[in-house]
């Protein structure tokens, strides 16, 4: 089936906003055409450069000591602060994703190689054997983690690290883990909601949802834990875990997709024209019978507002949930949120001058400062890896203008977040004299730990821990996944 699409800007088109129910086919609005554009990688070196591989190593090696018990969440990017990971307890969601980053060096150390850009005197085996001892040691703590029912977010613990293992080295050990993190993920499925309970309570300073026999809060972000239930089904033959996380995704196109107007304003692009959503990042569903009870957010600027990271997990979470069921419904869904990204992205106030790629942290949020914007570069890179993974699947299927404008829209998101985002403290590879590989910074006194700066963990007034603009380790990874999608589809 093709997807609609236009380049023309017609009023006709405004065909969101009126109809609340869930995404369906829809016709086309012309036939689609094979991509026979050639698309230039804009994309700096940095995305491969030295610095990426010597940031992660060295993280790995002087937050070792750590484990198990710590892991890297932030960097503060304050005037007079160290410039060092701030590590946050191992049960917090965030933990598998350092993990994840360091296995993403490992995957291009064995698959590409040629894309480290290792200085001459550092011998590739031996840096291949020594990185791999870390990944290890990063991944070894995770495995005591796949038992665990009191979270959603074990997929994100779980598969950034021990999926790579097991692809690229075929440790059972690490997909015995993965089965059993699905598992424990399918315990808290509630039938009668036909959804994954997020969150067991919700605590802010503004409200408090503590009753679960009558309260059942789903998150927007658990759309991307659901690839841990698919891949241990289709490894397993376990059908129900896959279907579980079906429907969990039936029932957030329902609670949290928004419609929204869609806007052609630019004749010369290319652009989806089924329907356009926005994401709330918190529904509260009544768990006997599914319904919607109210929407709100708990990390976003408002419960109405468009909270930029909420949009990203829904366009990454439906275009990974497509791959594994083919469903059509979240292949339209990921086309709508990330067209409506990439609205919000087009159209951010005037004061937003360079970086206009890089996200507000929220779409709707007040501008306070103008001189001080909040951003979250962790939302533009998750996005961009959906919309890569949106131009892979619409290419796959023929439609290849649809495709091309997903793939270029990631790449410039990428490039912006480079140009803008990413820590002028740069670090690089160095080798003692006994063989042992080391990071060091580039100028001496000049350390930022992580790889982009302005991300925004967490910025609602009215949340029990507010903080902004710092590094964020999940913007890390989701950044090193992106170059590596990219070699992967040949692009690079």
């Amino acid at each position: 089936m093709t997807l609609p699409y236009a380049f023309t800007n017609s009023s006709d088109e405004d065909n969101g906003g009126a109809d609340s129910s869930p995404p369906t086919s829809a016709t086309p609005s012309e036939a689609d055409s094979p991509d026979t554009s050639y698309v230039p990688i804009l994309l700096t070196p940095e995305l491969f450069a030295e610095n990426i591989t010597a940031k992660v190593l060295r993280t790995a090696q002087t937050a070792l000591k750590a484990l198990p018990d710590f892991f890297p969440e932030y960097v503060l990017q304050d005037p007079g602060c160290d410039g060092r990971y701030t590590l946050r307890e191992a049960d917090f969601w965030t933990c598998g994703f350092f993990s994840g980053t360091l296995y993403t060096i490992l995957e291009r150390a064995v698959r590409f190689p040629q894309s480290l850009q290792l200085p001459p005197e550092i011998n590739a085996l031996q840096f291949h054997e020594q990185l791999l001892i870390l990944c290890r040691a990063w991944a070894e703590p995770l495995y005591a983690m796949d038992q665990r029912t009191d979270t959603h977010d074990i997929g994100f613990i779980i598969m950034p690290a021990l999926q790579m293992d097991w692809e690229l080295f075929g440790n059972r050990g690490s997909l015995d883990s993965i089965v059993r993190a699905a598992r424990s993920l399918a315990t808290r499925y509630v039938p009668s909601a036909r959804a994954i309970r997020s969150w067991d309570l919700l605590k802010k300073k503004d409200i408090e949802i503590l009753d679960q026999e009558h309260n059942m809060i789903v998150i927007i972000d658990s759309m991307c834990n659901l690839d841990l239930m698919y891949y241990a089904s289709h490894h397993m033959q376990e059908p129900a875990l896959a279907e579980m996380a079906t429907a969990h995704a039936e029932t957030l196109l329902r609670s949290h997709l928004r419609p929204e107007k869609v806007v052609l304003s630019d004749k010369s692009k290319v652009s989806y024209t089924g329907p356009w959503y926005s994401t709330c990042h918190v529904a509260n569903i009544n768990p006997k019978t599914g319904t919607l009870k109210r929407r709100l957010t708990a990390q976003g600027y408002a419960h109405e507002s468009n909270w930029a990271r909420g949009q990203a997990w829904g366009i990454l979470g439906y275009a990974q949930t497509y791959l594994a069921t083919k469903d059509q419904r979240f292949l339209h869904a990921s086309c709508g949120l990330a067209e409506y990204f990439l609205q919000r992205l087009e159209t951010s106030p005037a004061c937003v001058t360079s970086g206009r790629h890089v996200p507000l942290w929220d779409f709707d949020a007040p501008i306070d400062d103008k001189n001080n914007i909040i951003r979250d570069s962790s939302a533009g890179v998750i996005a961009a890896n959906g919309m890569l993974i949106l131009s892979q699947v619409l290419a796959g299927s023929g439609q290849g203008l649809l495709a091309s404008r997903f793939r270029e829209a990631a790449l410039v998101i990428v490039q912006d977040t480079i140009s803008f985002a990413l820590a002028p403290e740069k670090a690089k590879l160095a080798c003692a004299s006994n063989g042992h590989i080391r990071a060091e910074d580039s100028t001496p006194g000049s350390t930022f730990e992580g790889l982009l700066k302005y991300g925004t963990a967490n910025n609602n007034e009215q949340a029990r821990k507010r903080y902004a603009n710092h590094g964020l380790v999940y913007g890390d990874y989701y950044l090193a996944q992106f170059g590596n999608r990219l070699m992967k589809m040949g692009l690079v």
